[in-house]
């Protein structure tokens, strides 16, 4: 069984407020009396994409268990290779952050799917192939997890669906290839949300700083619901279950 926790959209500005938030978040998952194979985050770490930003999550973010991260629109490639990722020492520059990570019997391939100076996503055709090859080099009895921040299709929330992943064709021709992928996680709509993809379970994690309402209650931005974050759980059977829980 592989249990692990999605965070998203921290957006860390070094002011208290998202501080505060993100560290009564991290409180919960490192609490637990239950260990996790991992914690994941996608994107929108910092809220600028400051360096200094980037060194506040680090420290906020800090865990004993593995921490799997892919930028969002608000992450600026270069700081968060140079802060998040320093121990793998420097490169890549302004290139896709795309990386493998392995944790709990299971393979996590988080996409970037920014395109700088702009709020909405999109997959490079590097990262298509960097992940085509990714999931190809993994063995069928793996279980496969396809991540990254901008959600490739409409949730039905005007704004985060003008500004979602789009070209998601050629994402899904993709996953379609490799039936060892158990799910597509994103983040991106500071909302929960569960949908399907390409035959896959779509699930988004709610977020931390803030909540977006949906559009039958007004669309606004909520600044006063508790930050969220989902609990994935994949039995041995690959059934796969995911708990949303607020953290108050």
């Amino acid at each position: 069984m592989i249990v692990f926790a999605h965070v998203s959209d921290t957006h860390f500005d070094g002011g208290e407020r998202a501080r505060e938030r993100a560290e009564r978040v991290m409180a919960y998952l490192n609490g637990l009396p239950r260990p996790l194979d991992a914690i994941l985050v996608t994107g929108d770490i910092a809220d600028h994409g400051l360096p200094e930003e980037y060194q506040e999550a680090r420290k906020v973010l800090a865990t004993p268990y593995p921490l799997i991260t892919c930028p969002g629109n608000h992450d600026v490639r270069a700081a968060y290779r140079d802060v998040l990722l320093a121990d793998d020492g420097p490169g890549g520059g302004d290139e896709p952050v795309d990386r493998v990570y392995r944790a709990g019997g299971a393979v996590f391939a988080m996409c970037d799917s920014t395109v700088p100076g702009r709020p909405d996503g999109m997959l490079r055709d590097e990262t298509l192939s960097w992940l085509d090859r990714v999931l190809a080099e993994t063995p069928h009895d793996t279980p496969a997890f396809v991540g990254f921040h901008h959600p490739p299709l409409p949730l039905h929330m005007p704004y985060v669906d003008g500004i979602r992943q789009f070209g998601e064709d050629r994402l899904a021709a993709i996953l379609a290839r490799h039936p060892h992928v158990a799910a597509v996680l994103c983040g991106h709509a500071h909302t929960a949300a569960a949908t399907t993809f390409a035959g896959l379970p779509l699930l988004v994690a709610p977020g931390v700083v803030s909540t977006i309402r949906l559009a039958v209650e007004d669309g606004t931005i909520d600044l006063d619901a508790p930050p969220a974050v989902a609990i994935h759980v994949l039995d041995d059977t690959r059934h796969l279950v995911t708990h949303y829980r607020p953290i108050t």
